[in-house]
């Protein structure tokens, strides 16, 4: 079982920026697919990024050029770099990991096994 853990939210205003970090309890690189989703109050998660095991990414059509995801695989981290940030982007942000025949966001969240506990994200106007 992968136990992951998110840091990193937190309260910004309009235009803002966060950096958003997932630790996996076991070594991912190579392996799994990792991921951010993300849920709105009275909304459906939804995918925003996504790395796959050999590290080509995949974004949300409204966070691209905004939005960043890498990993530090020495240590093992995935990180999720947010720059202008909007209120729109208001949400708890989960990361997850999936050991998945095919790494993309296209099929949404049900193909990831492993989930954080999520870190709310706020963005005030």
């Amino acid at each position: 079982q992968v136990q992951l853990s998110e840091s990193g939210g937190g309260s910004v205003q309009d235009g803002g920026s966060l950096r958003l970090s997932c630790t996996p309890s076991v070594y991912t690189y190579g392996t799994y697919c990792m991921a951010w989703f993300r849920q709105a109050l009275g909304k459906e998660r939804e995918g925003v990024a996504l790395l796959t095991r050999n590290d080509s990414t995949e974004y949300e059509d409204s966070v691209k050029s905004r939005f960043i995801i890498s990993r530090d695989s020495v240590a093992n981290i995935l990180y999720l770099q947010m720059y202008s940030l909007k209120p729109e982007d208001t949400a708890t942000y989960y990361c997850a990991a999936g050991f998945v025949p095919k790494c993309t966001l296209r099929n949404g969240p049900s193909p990831f096994d492993h989930w954080g506990q999520g870190t709310q994200v706020t963005v005030s106007s």
